[in-house]
């Protein structure tokens, strides 16, 4: 009920009476309740309590950072070693990774070399992440989903 008032069901004349005697508000906790759930103490104080509580659960959650490389049907061989590097720094680091291939004009005829360089990305990759989505084709480009694999 509050500071020093014992919890127990009173008419409601009776609770704004008892928060008006102590200088305080009646706050309803649980209005769905049957009886409504009140409490007696300071309103201002109860909202900055909340407030504080939602921070405090907003700082402890992650936020997921997706990194994106691109690549096309013609990377090269230095060129795929250097982004999987990047990609490997990324994983590492708690990122998720989302790789796609773009593919112009009529680059569209090499969908299996595009295949080729994310499911190669994947295997070089599998000591830091996990594939989350498989290659798949979505109008030009083809994209493919990386996770970090959980630290211990």
């Amino acid at each position: 009920m509050g500071d020093g008032i014992e919890s127990a069901v009173f008419p409601i004349a009776e609770a704004l009476r008892m928060a008006e005697e102590r200088g305080v508000d009646l706050v309803e906790i649980a209005p769905t309740a049957t009886p409504p759930v009140c409490k007696v103490i300071n309103y201002k104080k109860f909202l900055y309590e909340q407030k504080r509580k939602q921070k405090e659960l907003k700082a402890k959650t992650q936020r997921v950072v997706v990194k994106e490389i691109r690549f096309g049907p013609h990377t090269d061989e230095h060129d795929l070693k250097f982004k999987i590097k990047h990609a490997e720094k990324f994983l590492s680091d708690g990122a998720k990774v989302r790789a796609f291939i773009f593919f112009k004009g009529r680059t569209i005829m090499y969908k299996e070399q595009g295949e080729y360089i994310l499911n190669r990305m994947a295997k070089e990759l599998e000591n830091f992440g996990t594939i989350e989505s498989a290659p798949k084709l979505d109008g030009k480009k083809m994209f493919m989903t990386m996770i970090p694999k959980r630290r211990k």
